[in-house]
């Protein structure tokens, strides 16, 4: 392994893994003399955008899947917090970290010639709030701030009892108090009364880069009045059962239109400030975490995309609307007529730098990661035997969209438990639940699956790697580049661009497996009996004590 240190200050570290060049040759273009030389050369490229909640990301890609420049501009500070648990941004210094990039990049003529578009993914559930000149009312509120509405006042009679019905109160209400809308109506009725436009952040950049308010539904994944199967708003969300929820007007409301539609071109402002080529076209694109399930070439129901960030998840692609888990929609992916199934861990990786803030002796001050490797935990992680002697975590350090009202939990603490024992821990507790989502899926599809894909920081460090494999008791694949975002966003761009003529032609271009972790049978097994006879009952049984400690948490805050 090389590893690269940053800043002590941050004690940050990125990871590079060591691959053999044999492995990587059937990936490798080798570009001979000549004509062939000429054609590659030739070739169009697409830009990519890719926000991320710690850095955004500016990317050209080719047709092979190969990133042949990137600039990364990362947040200084990602977020400011006002109050403990807050974490907000004003979207318009995001757009001054991406100028920077982009007129970085733009220092390359000669691949810029060749851009013949740009995509742009961006991280959800971040909406922004516009007056009716556009301007930005007040800092937006990212999706890991930890505040909650009251929304004392209750819906109507007819809507409390069908939810009651059905089982969905506690869902629906938890949904309430996680919408921005609802929070800024309680708190901020000034602010509230000032909205004229509510806009995920992707949209608020598609604004600034063409002048246009239109976006993708794959980029409204979140607390939005989106019919997700229709892929469309509801007609009067302001009435509608389930759009009322959310406090938004349809006329508060951008544009939709299909991914790998033009949304729009640069502008000349826009290119003045970002030094992008003036009328260049922007197609949509979609989410973060779509994009990141295209960029690790999972269009099958048969394979399965685990992304480890932030907010770790596990999602699938399938060509028919229908549920996740109990209450839940699938979500709309960024290729027309599918749809992606997906459930998170919402504080997911975000545990290792509580970890290592807490128990590591590390200042983390950060509630979100990107780079941070703790490599020295990692390399011991198999010093820990599987099932870390009897330690199991829930991993509810915040709640989970089908467990609303959750607190987290570490069971079997014994007198030779250590902080690697806790570090493992994590680690394996984020796999179960992971699992256990991934078994939802299955039984809504009526069948299993045979691979993994897997994103996101964590996946930098083998070990997690094979621990996944073994927890999942299937293959683990890495593809040949952890940007696994922007390289999804630019296979939407050569789609829109008709490079490919499908997208099984693209991905067949553009993702290459790089290495895959086999599961080791003896700790397979060992998981499995963990898992069967301890975690999966576990929840219910501490379900009304999780319940209990939510409320009383909320009221002594």
């Amino acid at each position: 392994m090389f590893l690269i240190k940053k800043s002590l200050k941050k004690r940050h570290v990125l990871y590079f893994s060591k691959i053999k060049l044999s492995s990587l040759g059937e990936n490798l273009s080798i570009i001979k003399p000549g004509k062939k030389r000429m054609k590659m050369e030739q070739s169009n490229l697409i830009l990519t955008i890719d926000f991320g909640t710690q850095s955004v990301r500016v990317s050209i890609f080719d047709r092979n899947g190969n990133a042949l420049a990137c600039e990364k501009q990362t947040y200084e500070p990602a977020y400011f917090s006002s109050k403990p648990g807050y974490a907000e941004q004003d979207p318009a210094y995001y757009y001054e970290c991406l100028c920077k990039c982009s007129q970085r990049i733009s220092k390359n003529k000669d691949l810029m010639k060749r851009v013949k578009g740009i995509t742009m993914t961006c991280f959800r559930d971040s909406a922004v709030l516009l007056d009716k000149d556009n301007k930005v009312i007040r800092p937006m509120i990212l999706w890991l701030d930890q505040r909650y509405a009251k929304c004392e006042k209750p819906l109507p009679l007819f809507s409390r009892l069908a939810f009651g019905l059905v089982g969905m109160s506690a869902v629906i209400q938890m949904n309430r108090r996680r919408t921005v809308a609802n929070w800024v109506k309680e708190n901020e009725p000034e602010n509230f009364a000032r909205i004229d436009k509510y806009v995920a952040l992707s949209t608020y950049f598609n604004y600034k880069l063409t002048g246009n308010l239109i976006d993708s539904a794959s980029d409204y994944t979140g607390h939005y009045p989106l019919n997700y199967k229709k892929k469309q708003w509801y007609k009067k969300p302001e009435t509608h059962m389930q759009g009322q929820i959310f406090s938004i007007k349809k006329n508060q409301l951008c544009e939709l239109v299909e991914c790998e539609r033009e949304i729009g071109r640069i502008s000349k402002k826009a290119s003045f400030e970002t030094g992008l080529p003036e009328d260049l076209v922007i197609y949509a694109c979609g989410s973060d975490k779509s994009c990141e399930t295209l960029g690790t070439g999972v269009i099958k129901d048969t394979i399965l995309s685990i992304s480890l960030g932030t907010a770790c998840s596990v999602e699938t692609s399938v060509n028919k609307f229908m549920s996740p888990s109990k209450f839940f929609p699938a979500y709309p992916s960024t290729l027309p007529g599918q749809f992606n199934l997906d459930v998170q861990v919402y504080r997911g990786y975000w545990m290792i730098n509580w970890f290592l803030k807490e128990f590591g002796a590390m200042n983390i001050n950060d509630l979100v990661i990107d780079d941070v490797y703790p490599e020295d935990y990692n390399k011991n992680l198999f010093s820990i035997p599987a099932g870390s002697n009897g330690l199991l975590l829930q991993p509810f350090w915040g709640s989970n969209l089908d467990k609303p009202e959750v607190k987290g939990s570490i069971v079997g603490f014994s007198d030779s438990t250590t902080r690697l024992h806790v570090y493992k821990a994590i680690i394996e507790g984020i796999d179960y639940e992971l699992r256990l989502a991934s078994e939802g899926f299955a039984k809504n599809l009526r069948h299993g699956f045979n691979e993994i894909r897997i994103a996101g920081g964590g996946s930098r460090s083998d070990e997690i790697c094979q621990i996944t494999a073994d927890i999942f008791n299937l293959p683990v694949t890495r593809v040949q580049t952890n940007e696994t975002s922007s390289l999804g966003a630019a296979i939407i761009g050569f789609l829109a661009t008709k490079e490919f003529k499908d997208a099984n032609e693209a991905i067949s271009s553009m993702v290459h497996p790089s290495i895959t972790f086999k599961p080791n049978k003896d700790n397979a097994k060992i998981y499995e009996e963990l898992y069967q006879n301890c975690y999966k009952g576990l929840y219910p049984k501490l379900k009304d004590t999780y319940k209990y400690l939510f409320d009383f948490s909320a009221r002594n805050r």
